[in-house]
């Protein structure tokens, strides 16, 4: 049971970031993140908010796996 919901959190999360790739390759606008330490390279905004979505689907996922036990 663990390991097939780990199988489809993956799969899913890598649908979506595949479809988050096809869906930025004409972004025009551009900015950069703010992190503690430094400034990133300009990225698309339309590319941080589909890594902070994806990223916050799989750590809720990986929550409410590891909750099951």
């Amino acid at each position: 049971m663990f390991f097939r919901k780990l199988l489809f959190t993956f799969i899913f999360n890598s649908c979506l970031f595949l479809f988050l790739i096809i869906g930025i390759q004409n972004s025009a606008s551009k900015n950069k993140v703010n992190l503690l330490i430094d400034e990133t390279v300009n990225l698309p905004i339309s590319f941080i908010v589909g890594a902070s979505f994806l990223s916050g689907s799989i750590l809720g996922s990986l929550l409410t796996i590891n909750s099951d036990n």
